[in-house]
């Protein structure tokens, strides 16, 4: 049988468009395994059903850390690790989605002649696939732009594969989940989505909260806000979550608007939903990739943008009434795009089918 393995961890970024083409590998007949940290990629690939090989790892710091003396020594360690159970494994391809875990896979691979191919989800190549792209036999990228990034080496745009069950939600079930009715005062108030990735905005919150007593009036709003940062805020319009896994489609669905941090997997997700989102990109503490990719969703028409160093309760109400006034235009202009979750899913199989043919 054809066996792929997968590494990528880190983040639950560097793990979903790994579990999003799963159904893709099945059809196929591929025997499909994990290689990881004990991270966020552990537990993600154990429920999605895949056997898990863990490996040590060590951090790909951008500064001068005394620490970083111990993690060259983890990760030499860990590149064994993957070395010998590749060598049990002997996959016919490994595939990488980045983070820190993949470079001692990747380096292992490639000391073992097997093919290794990689996505970059943001615009601006991450660290670990910067690393690893002299090990790659491919690099599918999502953005346009990235292209020129990856001069030199054979790459594909394919944008990001999106969970199949995320496009089959139902505003109904999303309105039971919220306590939302569907019209109030003979009238249907919109639906905001408020979010700031698994563990919550605090910038996005704060502003939130003081902006809630006004934008309460005129829209429901659901708030993604992080395990133990619930606002103390009680209205029957507002409904919060600490964090949403199952049910996630169904207040996708129920939406009208999103407002969100700018990670490459979520913009994906929601252009396929085609949901007006304004975006706040991490800057503060950030390389800027969320500011890039906000900036080539905003040129392309899809999203509207406000700046995390302009952010206020005053700016984001204003936000919020553009994004109202503009959503039509933002949905028409993203359902318009090419780029769907089946076709990012199909051209990424029909490379990889290529390779493992080779």
């Amino acid at each position: 049988m054809t066996r792929i393995l997968l590494t990528g961890g880190g983040t639950a970024g560097h793990v979903m468009p790994h579990i999003a083409m799963l159904p893709a590998y099945r059809s196929a007949g591929w025997d499909v395994v994990y290689m990881g940290s004990d991270g966020i990629e552990k537990d993600l690939a154990q429920r999605a059903g895949l056997p898990f090989y863990s490996i040590k790892t060590g951090k790909l710091r951008r500064y001068f850390s005394w620490q970083n003396f111990l993690d060259v020594g983890r990760i030499v360690w860990g590149t064994l690790q993957a070395f010998f159970i590749l060598m049990r494994l002997r996959p016919r391809l490994v595939f990488s989605k980045g983070g820190f875990v993949s470079v001692p896979v990747s380096v292992a691979a490639w000391l073992l002649r097997i093919p290794v191919v990689s996505h970059e989800s943001d615009l601006t190549p991450g660290l670990a696939n910067r690393l690893i792209k002299p090990f790659c036999h491919l690099i599918f990228y999502a953005f346009p732009e990235t292209a020129r990034y990856l001069q030199g080496k054979g790459a594909v745009e394919v944008g990001i594969p999106v969970r199949q069950e995320l496009l089959q939600g139902r505003a109904d079930e999303g309105r039971r989940l919220c306590g939302f009715p569907e019209v109030e005062n003979g009238k249907r108030k919109p639906c905001l989505l408020v979010m700031g990735g698994s563990s919550g905005a605090e910038r996005i919150n704060q502003c939130l909260a003081a902006a809630l007593p006004d934008l309460i009036k005129e829209f429901y709003i659901i708030h993604l806000c992080g395990k133990g940062k619930a606002l103390n805020f009680q209205h029957k319009d507002y409904k919060a979550f600490e964090y949403v896994n199952e049910g996630l489609e169904h207040l996708l669905a129920l939406a009208d608007g999103v407002i969100c941090r700018a990670g490459a997997n979520s913009l994906f997700e929601l252009q396929a939903l085609a949901k007006p989102m304004l975006l706040i990109p991490l800057e503060i503490g950030s390389r800027g990739d969320q500011i890039d990719n906000a900036k080539s969703f905003a040129a392309r028409g899809w999203s509207l943008v406000l700046r995390e160093t302009d952010l206020d309760a005053k700016s984001l109400r204003e936000g919020i009434y553009q994004l109202q006034a503009k959503g039509q235009d933002l949905s028409l202009a993203m359902a318009r795009s090419p780029q769907t979750q089946s076709s990012s899913s199909d051209k990424i199989m029909e490379h990889l089918k290529k390779l493992m043919a080779e």
